[in-house]
């Protein structure tokens, strides 16, 4: 996809960019590219002000229809808005999991009732969200989830029981939406439910999972005779892998393009400290820097490929297939290249309670991704499997 910008597009930008640079001021102006990989606990209260800033403005979920209170960008509109927040600074958004995951399932494949319900509060900045899939024993293999979901006749409401991992923010968000199964008869991608739970109830524990970094971005969630209405669940019971696999289409969205403009903003730290330092002598880390600048446009020019056959359902197309073994992989060696470029005294901490630097922080963070979202080797998989067409790999019995 080779984008055009027209001058209806750039004076979008300019409007966009004058309103960031109007609003990352003031009581904002601290947060400037803060929240970022490895540093999502840091000013979380100012960015869930700054989420509702946001909205005031106009400027969340921009590519959602008029009718739900987006502006119905193009393609081309969201590209220029994601490209200019993070050339702005703009922090790490608290709520991108309700605008950029919920909201559009919910738009595909959700009724009016949970349109109306749900969207007004992901647009308003006001209702967080979380995502309840990965399981111990079902992370990349997220067809073996055993959390089950029970319709309760004498409440008339779903009954659910399980527990869910690496749960991204979910003591800050209101809601999750879970995969669970309905039929336990069935196996594997059969007899799914995909639902839309209330977090603040008697049923749900949420519980802190300590990183590297010192901080607990991730959680355990376990439910525990929790419960969501009758009309909360999306689809038909049985229809929830169909939803969760939408789903993660959607998250390769024009999103991706934000993301690699926050990735340009840690390459070009890790090239200014090279400079200050004198790691720029090195040709060896000079060639480095080079390559990850020619990964880094790679990527974007990959995405804009994947944004060309976007579907409104979140199918995958092959360029989709390929995004995250190549985001991750890329992103990982950023981490290691910072580290490289700091030199060995950054491996290096007084005492604890420890203080990371942002970059410090990007390697021990980045170590993780890839893993989390399915692994490098599932990820292969995938590709070999959904994209080329290649016979699939032998798998035992399903359990």
């Amino acid at each position: 996809m080779e984008l055009r910008f027209t001058q209806a597009d750039e004076l979008f930008r300019a409007e966009v960019a004058d309103w960031l640079s109007a609003n990352l001021a003031g009581e904002f102006e601290k947060i400037r590219y803060r929240g970022g990989p490895g540093d999502e606990h840091h000013f979380v209260e100012e960015r869930k002000a700054w989420e509702q800033r946001l909205a005031e403005g106009g400027w969340t979920c921009i590519g959602w229809p008029e009718a739900w209170g987006g502006r119905g960008a193009s393609i081309e509109q969201q590209v220029i808005f994601n490209e200019e927040y993070a050339r702005a600074g703009g922090p790490g958004r608290v709520g991108h999991i309700g605008e950029t995951l919920t909201g559009p399932t919910l738009l595909a494949f959700g009724t009016e009732a949970q349109k109306s319900r749900y969207l007004p509060g992901i647009r308003a900045g006001q209702e967080l969200w979380c995502q309840g899939y990965s399981e111990p024993g079902a992370g990349s293999d997220l067809s073996s989830v055993r959390t089950r979901a029970e319709f309760d006749e004498a409440s008339g409401r779903w009954r659910i029981n399980g527990q869910k991992v690496w749960t991204s923010l979910a003591h800050e968000s209101q809601f999750v939406f879970v995969l669970a199964r309905t039929n336990p008869d069935e196996k594997a991608h059969k007899g799914l439910g995909f639902f839309l739970v209330p977090m603040d109830q008697p049923g749900i524990t949420i519980r802190p999972i300590p990183q590297l970094t010192g901080t607990s971005e991730f959680n355990e969630v376990f439910f525990d005779d929790a419960y969501c209405d009758a009309s909360d669940i999306v689809g038909e019971p049985g229809d929830g892998w169909k939803v969760a696999m939408g789903l993660l289409g959607f998250e390769r969205g024009v999103s991706t393009l934000g993301q690699q403009m926050l990735f340009q903003t840690e390459l070009d730290e890790i090239v200014r400290i090279a400079k200050s330092n004198g790691a720029a002598q090195d040709p060896a880390l000079r060639q480095r820097i080079a390559e990850a600048h020619i990964g880094l446009r790679t990527l974007r020019y990959n995405s804009l490929r994947m944004l060309s056959d976007n579907a409104d359902d979140g199918s995958l197309s092959r360029e989709s297939m390929i995004y995250k073994l190549a985001w991750s992989s890329w992103h990982r060696n950023l981490g290691k290249l910072a580290m490289d470029v700091l030199g060995p005294e950054a491996e290096l901490l007084e005492a604890a309670p420890y203080e990371l630097s942002k970059l410090q922080s990007l390697f021990l963070f980045t170590r993780a991704d890839t893993i989390y979202g399915g692994t490098n080797q599932i990820q292969r998989n995938i590709i070999a499997e959904r994209a080329l067409g290649m016979p699939r790999e032998p798998r035992g019995e399903a359990r």
